[in-house]
Formats: structure tokens, C-alpha cells, sequence
């Protein structure tokens, strides 16, 4: 209810839907044994609702519609005119038919005709008041949007006594009512204790109910003289425990399975826009490793080892990125392997820098399993974007270790405030929130990771189980 607002067109037709077959249904159960004479009063109390549901859905669902597609306001009044006035013409036949005065049928009908637009304008207005901006979510206007459908809903019952009888008003505005609050009870108050292992929450407010319900019936019996009335208390109880409560627990936990499917789906088309953005800012990959194997080859032949060496390292990284990186899981050493690279790399370019030192510890002897890619060097890489200095003293510390099921990684690095006049960079790569978002999802209670920084220094540290 936070996020958006419902579909409150498809509600109101299915609340309408659902009540006028239940003034249907009553009235068939009710005219059991009609004799021939009565026949008409059997059909006017049948037809009478069809006819005004018919005029409902015409309104409701065909005119406003169109309306709201086309913005044709002659269209909406002359369609909304025929379709009040043929409404009308066939529901007063049968209210002939039913032996009412045709006084008390035209109160009845044109108190239903304005009570249909005092709604729409109610709803409106709603819409302007209780929306964002004005409100930060839904929240407020999808409630007070449901109490308006059935505040209406009772009005027009009250109304339309002419062919609702008391059995209607009992199910419509006694029973389903106290229903639903009971479930709405069930899924806040027990199912969501009991599922997250409140049990003695979950048992205090069972209890607490039935206690309720007992000394409710106890009155009434009292006050009646009827200790029958007793038994009904026990009867409703009974239905509660043995039945309302055990199907609404079913629909609620098909429910949050439905949910869970659609977050799951909506994870898997995240992650496949992300390796689709991915694979279109490549540019031309192919073309890249053509370049450098020909780089390689010409250190090779210039006796540049170390040039050499540096180049097939970076095309071993770029393989990883551009086809292990596409993967839900990969072997772990292929992951510290594309690590050692990055660093042998960086070693490369700041072999001269005085300034710096450099600690890495990797113990990989039992580095074994899989992982997904990728998520342990945007930490080393973010300690050497933001851990080297130039000028001042600079140090990065790695240390990488394997236990039995889990990797550990820590990460220290320098800190040096940037000059006040100096333009902040443009951040590259994975990124820190990426990664705590991945791990989110893909490693739910199953990680953890802890980020300290002071004036001097910044600290990682990282472990997940695979």
C-alpha cells in the first residue's frame, strides 16, 4: 500500500460484482415455494438487481473509460443519459412486477443515481488531497479510498430495500466485515508472529481472541437467558481456528511465495540489463586482444620482460572481464588469480614511487569452491585509487586468507585529504555500493563487511561464506 496506489476501478467492480450476486442469490434461496401467482415477484426481485448491475458495468467500465481515453465529454453526458434512462425504464417494469409503488421506485432510483456521482467526485477529491506530492506514498489515500467503497456500498444497501432483505445486510455488513478483520487479525497479529518464531506473542494474541469472543457470547447468553447462545461462541471458535484462520494462512504464504518469485525475477532482469550495459561499453574487444598479442610479441622480440610480462597479464584480466565477469560463479582461484594480476600490475606502474609501501599477503592454499566474480577487487582497487600519494608517505596493506568454507580479506590504506581547490574525480569501476548491493542479494546473512576510516587511515574488512 506504501508504493503506489491499487487498482481501485477492478476493486469496485468485484466489490459491486460480488454483492449484487449475493442480493441475487438471497432472493432465489428466499422465494423457494413462490406459487404461479407470485412468479412476477420471483422474477422482479431476480431482474431487478441484474438490470442495475448491467447499467453499473455500462457506466463504470465501458463509458468512463472511454472517456478518460478520448476526453469526449458529449459522448460521456449522452451515453450516461441513455444508459440512466433504459436502466430505469427496465428496472421500473420489474419493480411493477415485485407490486412496490412507483413512488417508492423513483426515490429508490434517483437516490442511486445521485449517489453515483457524489462517489466519483468523493474520489476525486480524495485524489487531490491525499496523493503525492501532498503525501510521501499511498499509503493514507489506499485506506481511506476503502473505507469510501464500503461506507458507499452500505449506503446504497440501506437504500435499496426494495429488493435487499435483511439476510443481505446481515452477510454483507455483519459477516464478511467481521471476516475480514478476523484475517486481517490472523496475517498482523499471529501469522507474522508465528512465522518469525514469536511463539509467545503469537499464543497471547490466539488466546487472547478466543478469551474475547467467550465473554462476548457470555453476556449475550446472560443477558437472553439462553446459555444455548454459548455453544454458537463455541461453534464460531471452532470455525476460526479450524478453518478461517488455517485457509488465510494458506493464501498468505502463497502470496509471499508469489512476491518471492517476483523479487527473484526482478533480480535476474537487474543483473541481466547490468551485463547487457556491460557488454555494450566493450569496445570492440576483439580488436583489443588483437593489439595486445601484437604488443606482446614486439616486447618479446625488444627482450622487454618485463613489458611483455605486463601485457599478458592485462589480457588475462581483460579475458576475466569479458567472459568469466558474465558469470553467476566461478572458481575461486580464478577470482585471486585476477587479483595477483591486478596487483602485479599496479606493481608495475608504481615500482618507483618511494613513497609508497606496498604489503600483500595471500594465503590460498585452501582456496577452494566458488564466488561470485568480481567482488574482492573493488576494495584493493579503491584502497590504490584513493591510498596513493605523490608526495606524502602512502601504504596500502593486503591480506587475503582461506578458511574452510569462507574467504577473508582486509584492506588498509592511507588517506589524503584532497586540497580545497582540487575538482572532485569522476568515480570509476564496480564501485563499493555496487558490491554491497550484489552481496545483498547473492549472499544474504552470509557475508559480512565492515568499513572504518579515520584522518590517517581507511580499513576493510570482508569475509563471506561460498
Amino acid at each position: 500500500m506504501k508504493s503506489k496506489s491499487l487498482v481501485f476501478r477492478d476493486i469496485e467492480w468485484w466489490v459491486l460484482t460480488f454483492v449484487f450476486l449475493t442480493i441475487i442469490i438471497v432472493n432465489i434461496l428466499n422465494s423457494f415455494g413462490t406459487t404461479y401467482s407470485d412468479m412476477m415477484r420471483f422474477f422482479g426481485y431476480i431482474f431487478m438487481p441484474i438490470v442495475l448491475y448491467v447499467g453499473f458495468y455500462l457506466i463504470h467500465l465501458v463509458i468512463i473509460p472511454k472517456f478518460l481515453r478520448d476526453r469526449n465529454v458529449l459522448h460521456l453526458i449522452l451515453f450516461s443519459i441513455l444508459t440512466a434512462v433504459l436502466t430505469g425504464v427496465f428496472s421500473a417494469l420489474w419493480a411493477a412486477g415485485i407490486g412496490g409503488s412507483m413512488h417508492r421506485f423513483f426515490r429508490f432510483y434517483f437516490s442511486v443515481l445521485a449517489l453515483y456521482p457524489g462517489y466519483l467526485i468523493t474520489v476525486i477529491l480524495l485524489g487531490k488531497m491525499l496523493t503525492p506530492p501532498n503525501f510521501q506514498d499511498f499509503q493514507l489515500y489506499n485506506g481511506v479510498r476503502l473505507f469510501m467503497i464500503f461506507l458507499f456500498t452500505t449506503i446504497f444497501l440501506f437504500i435499496s430495500q426494495l429488493f435487499v432483505n435483511e439476510v443481505v445486510l446481515v452477510i454483507l455488513l455483519g459477516i464478511i466485515p467481521s471476516i475480514l478483520i478476523l484475517v486481517i487479525y490472523n496475517y498482523f497479529l499471529l501469522y507474522r508472529n508465528k512465522l518469525a518464531g514469536n511463539i509467545k506473542a503469537y499464543r497471547w494474541y490466539l488466546w487472547g481472541l478466543i478469551s474475547v469472543i467467550m465473554i462476548v457470547f457470555f453476556i449475550i447468553a446472560a443477558e437472553n437467558n439462553v446459555p444455548e447462545i454459548m455453544l454458537l461462541g463455541l461453534g464460531m471458535i471452532a470455525l476460526l481456528v479450524f478453518v478461517i484462520f488455517p485457509f488465510s494462512n494458506l493464501i498468505f504464504a502463497k502470496y509471499e511465495t508469489y512476491l518471492g518469485r517476483i523479487d527473484t525475477l526482478s533480480v535476474q532482469v537487474n543483473q541481466s540489463s547490468a551485463n547487457l550495459s556491460f557488454l555494450r561499453s566493450q569496445i570492440n574487444p576483439h580488436f583489443l586482444f588483437n593489439a595486445l598479442n601484437t604488443l606482446y610479441g614486439a616486447a618479446l622480440m625488444e627482450n622487454a620482460e618485463k613489458t611483455s610480462d605486463g601485457i599478458q597479464k592485462l589480457g588475462d584480466m581483460m579475458r576475466f572481464m569479458l567472459h568469466e565477469n558474465q558469470m553467476d560463479r566461478i572458481p575461486l582461484s580464478r577470482e585471486i588469480t585476477y587479483l595477483r594480476n591486478y596487483l602485479d600490475l599496479q606493481m608495475l606502474r608504481f615500482k618507483n614511487e618511494a613513497n609508497l609501501e606496498v604489503s600483500v599477503q595471500i594465503s590460498d592454499d585452501i582456496c577452494e569452491g566458488s564466488i561470485a566474480p568480481m567482488l574482492l577487487i573493488p576494495f584493493v582497487e579503491n584502497a590504490f585509487k584513493h591510498g596513493i600519494s605523490t608526495k606524502n608517505k602512502s601504504w596500502i596493506r593486503i591480506n587475503l586468507r582461506c578458511l574452510k568454507g569462507s574467504v577473508h580479506l582486509d584492506v588498509v590504506n592511507s588517506i589524503h585529504p584532497k586540497k580545497a581547490t582540487e575538482a572532485p574525480k569522476e568515480e570509476s569501476g564496480i564501485g563499493l555500493v555496487n558490491v554491497k548491493e550484489r552481496l545483498k542479494v547473492q549472499y544474504p546473512d552470509r557475508h559480512n563487511l565492515s568499513i572504518v576510516a579515520n584522518d590517517e587511515e581507511h580499513f576493510v574488512h570482508f569475509s563471506v561464506q561460498i
